[in-house]
């Protein structure tokens, strides 16, 4: 497209670049590169465009070493991130959101099958000391060893992983999969101290004496309770322990039917699991189902499972019924949701009353960190530890993240802090790259809306779905009960995506300018400003977003 310009035969100037049509123009074309809306939602900041493109192109280790930029967990997260970015994806208003999720479940299935493995840095002076072994602690100790600086992981479990082990079933993150993402994080020579207890205030100080820099990831593990219930009985459990108990194989005793209380994934995660070892169990949430905040695939699927919602409904009292076990009074409720997570407003509906009859209660209603073991020397508010923009706490070299420090309860949250304060630690150490833009971080840009879109160029199709084992199978192994994607239905899926403002050199705005005044360059476009008109074609016929108008001030 950059041939010579023909000379016309009735002028006498030798070529019609000396006609500098250009200056017509009000408004100029600029090829750019802008941040997509998944991109915007993703709470590690992943560059999802790029990664879906190498895919596309089978480049599946490019691919991965895009998503691992910033969480060393695809594999995991492909299989438990509440996907935020599906929801803002651009394609949500055209046909149906991309199945991102699954396609980094894919992405991050291929690193594990091929052995994939970070390099081993060179080492750099600065010793970091992380508490917490869960995501939020290995992303940071990730990010920080990839930089150079030692580690060390210091974790109350026997192993490592945190929620992702002791809290979530297999049945929905096998463990050959945690270990392996763990596995290759450790390989890069962190050191590791597991069943280590931080006990006081004494302890922490003693880590901080000893390294440059300290990080805090305990997450939150002090159970919420219901005030009607009393724990003492032995027929009243929180939801955690009760999972940590069946996924290390040594499940309570309790009776045969189960009332498990709460709406969030914990609360499926518990009911599934139960169902899993023979019970009968109903869920109680104060929710209404669209309101629950577990995932609607998961309420799905428990229902598929065999299990009894009981939406819109609290607890009121409990009663001994002698032989036929407890009975529960309860009510309906107008449940109201907060602007912060975990507020909430309740209503009760009058003559609403109702009875559920179990032999045992399981209360899944959220989980608070405990600060006390941290002693006076650091700052908290409404139960959480106090740290800035930089993740920084009110002591002296010592940062923290995750459950502790925030109420944005998702692993891939907790993950995403992780990275960020690793960021803020290394600048702290003096490593003058840590925070600078890292690659396919955009900034300046605002986010590709759906309008920016050429649609022409995207046909309409069909998300792709993947399996899932049914239901008739799920209850007699931890085998996972979502399956992943082919290698077919992953490149299919990966054609739908908008690629939204990262450039697929696709050379519309170079064959569609009617002035030829969009040349390709090695790393993308220049619109040649002699000669642009500001007639927006370029822009029209743009299928990602990647070029827009801008006024010219003259």
């Amino acid at each position: 497209m950059n041939a010579p310009i023909p000379t016309p035969a009735t002028w006498t100037t030798g070529s019609t670049t000396a006609i500098m049509t250009g200056t017509w123009r009000a408004s100029l074309a600029t090829h750019i590169k802008a941040p997509a809306p998944c991109h915007g939602a993703c709470p590690v900041d992943g560059d999802i465009a790029e990664w879906i493109g190498l895919a596309r192109a089978r480049d599946y280790f490019g691919a991965w070493q895009v998503l691992v930029r910033h969480n060393p967990f695809p594999s995991i997260a492909g299989r438990i991130c509440h996907h935020p970015c599906e929801t803002a994806c651009n394609r949500a208003g055209y046909d149906e959101a991309l199945s991102i999720c699954k396609l980094e479940r894919f992405v991050g299935d291929q690193a594990l099958a091929q052995g994939w493995g970070f390099e081993v840095p060179v080492s750099r002076p600065g010793h970091v000391a992380i508490v917490g072994g869960g995501p939020s602690g290995l992303s940071a100790a990730f990010q920080l060893r990839r930089l150079g600086f030692a580690v060390t992981l210091y974790e109350a479990q026997a192993e490592l992983g945190g929620l992702m082990r002791y809290g979530i079933p297999a049945y929905r993150l096998a463990r050959d999969v945690l270990d392996g993402e763990i596995a290759r994080i450790i390989a890069m020579g962190v050191k590791v101290n597991c069943s280590h207890r931080m006990t006081c205030s004494d302890d922490f100080e003693r880590l901080r004496e000893q390294h440059d820099a300290l990080y805090l990831a305990l997450g939150a593990a002090r159970n919420k309770r219901l005030p009607t219930l009393d724990y003492a009985q032995p027929w009243v459990c929180d939801g955690a322990t009760y999972l940590a108990a069946a996924n290390a194989g040594k499940p309570l005793t309790l009776g045969k039917r189960l009332v498990v209380i709460g709406g969030g994934s914990a609360a499926l995660d518990a009911a599934r699991s139960a169902r899993r070892l023979g019970h009968d169990v109903t869920l109680l949430a104060l929710e209404l189902r669209d309101q629950m905040p577990a995932q609607a695939e998961e309420v799905h699927e428990a229902l598929e499972e065999g299990i009894a919602l009981v939406d819109g409904s609290r607890l009121d009292a409990v009663s001994d019924a002698g032989s036929r076990g407890l009975a529960l009074s309860c009510s309906k409720v107008v449940f109201v949701a907060g602007s912060q997570r975990g507020e909430f407003t309740l209503t009760p509906v009058s003559g609403s009353d109702f009875r559920l009859s179990a032999d045992a209660i399981i209360t899944s209603i959220g989980q608070d960190p405990d600060l006390t073991v941290l002693g006076e020397n650091f700052a908290s508010v409404g139960g959480l530890l106090v740290t800035d923009a930089q993740f920084a706490t009110s002591a002296s070299g010592v940062y923290a993240g995750g459950d502790m420090a925030s109420m944005a309860r998702f692993v891939t949250e907790a993950v995403g802090m992780g990275q960020r304060a690793a960021e803020s630690i290394a600048r702290k150490l003096q490593d003058p790259q840590a925070g600078s833009r890292r690659p396919g971080n955009i900034a300046g840009e605002p986010l590709v809306a759906l309008s920016s879109i050429s649609t022409f160029y995207h046909p309409k199709r069909a998300r792709a779905e993947s399996g899932l084992l049914a239901a008739s199978e799920r209850l007699s192994s931890v085998v996972e009960v979502q399956l992943g994607l082919d290698v077919e239905q992953a490149l299919t899926e990966s054609e739908r995506c908008f690629s939204c403002g990262t450039c697929i050199f696709c050379d519309n705005c170079v064959v569609y300018c009617p002035d030829m005044a969009v040349k390709r360059v090695d790393k993308g476009y220049v619109v040649l400003t002699n000669y642009c008109k500001g007639c927006g074609v370029c822009v029209k016929e743009c299928p990602t977003g990647s070029m827009k108008m801008q006024e010219e001030v003259r």
